[in-house]
């Protein structure tokens, strides 16, 4: 089946090149006519001068250009140019003499004179073989764009297909923070035989419900966010009990704004898992305002001044940032101060702006 392909497309390929040589030897045989010759003389005088053009213009083609010029080997190229000329100037010289004799019967009388001048014919002959060497350019040109193309497409396509894959494991890497400290509190109730247990059972299904299904869609409304929030903060409130104090300041919002899943959420959960302050205590405000199309989120909690053994920020704040990076880039402002009682944090979200990914 290849041996079948590769002879049809060298028959297609020498069947092109037979007739634009044809169309070649016609237009010689136009310009390169004698005065009252007879036909088949014009095209004997006009043949000559095809052998001469054929190997000078392959030669162009398919050794001086790809060699030397398309890899910008400009001094090479200007020489192997030169001599090209010079060789095949010679050998224009020797068809031309050839083609005279044989055209004029080996008399010189009677013979009917060349109209056009031996500077003629060269100029003739190289402009073929100027116009052969710009069109194979150009199809080189062609050919490299749709390569380069098709390679930064593919490019662009891996990337986005890293993206995405990225996402999903910064995703599943955030997923247990939420499933450890929600299922901790709610063995703690259970140890107490607590009668708020089952409602934390329900409030925590509801949170899983976001967390594995929900957060597979590239946006969700912020009303939805904000539900998970105030559901997630109710089930630390069970947890902390009178240890716990939350102010919040969170406007009403459209169901039409959106954002990307599980983006605030988690800086909720960092706060529980690293903060409370010396005296056992956890005050955390929560703000959050929309104002011509930019979402602002701060939020701030307490903490002690001496950090605790691996109550670093771990891979939650690090895999937002990240997040951030991927899905709203050039988008958001991410001011986080770690300060010596308190943990800040406010985010600035350009939300006329959908996420990258869909």
């Amino acid at each position: 089946m290849r041996l079948l392909l590769a002879i049809l497309n060298l028959s297609k390929k020498l069947l092109l090149h037979g007739l634009f040589w044809l169309l070649v030897l016609a237009y010689f045989a136009f310009f390169f006519g004698f005065e009252g010759a007879a036909f088949e003389e014009v095209v004997t005088f006009a043949t000559f001068f095809l052998p001469v053009t054929i190997m000078t213009t392959y030669a162009f083609v398919y050794q001086i250009i790809p060699g030397y010029l398309i890899p910008k080997k400009y001094v090479h190229f200007g020489l192997y140019t030169f001599a090209a000329c010079v060789i095949s100037a010679c050998y224009i010289c020797i068809s031309a003499f050839y083609a005279k004799v044989l055209t004029s019967g080996y008399t010189y009388e009677d013979s009917y004179p060349i109209t056009k001048s031996l500077a003629y014919i060269m100029i003739s002959v190289y402009l073929v073989v100027a116009l052969s060497s710009a069109f194979s350019l150009l199809k080189y040109n062609y050919a490299t764009a749709a390569r380069n193309e098709e390679l930064r497409n593919k490019i662009l396509e891996a990337q986005l297909k890293f993206k995405e894959q990225e996402l999903d494991y910064l995703k599943l890497q955030i997923h247990p923070h939420f499933l450890f400290n929600s299922l901790n509190t709610i063995y703690g109730l259970s140890l107490k035989n607590d009668q708020n247990t089952s409602e934390m059972i329900l409030q925590l299904s509801e949170l899983l419900d976001y967390i594995l299904y929900q957060t597979k869609k590239p946006v969700v409304s912020l009303n939805a966010e904000i539900r998970h929030i105030q559901n997630y903060i109710a089930l630390e409130k069970k947890r902390f009990q009178n240890l716990l104090c939350v102010h919040t300041d969170i406007e009403e919002f459209s169901e039409d704004v959106e954002i990307a899943p599980m983006l605030l959420l988690p800086f909720v959960e960092n706060c529980f898992k690293h903060g409370r302050g010396a005296d056992g205590r956890l005050q955390i405000t929560i703000q959050l305002k929309f104002d011509n199309e930019h979402l602002r989120f701060t939020i701030e909690n307490t903490k002690p001044e001496i950090p605790a053994e691996n109550s670093d920020s771990g891979i939650g704040l690090e895999n937002i940032k990240r997040r951030l990076d991927l899905l709203y880039e050039n988008n958001y402002h991410l001011d986080i101060k770690n300060q010596k009682d308190h943990f800040h944090v406010q985010l600035i979200l350009k939300l006329s702006k959908n996420p990258v990914y869909a």
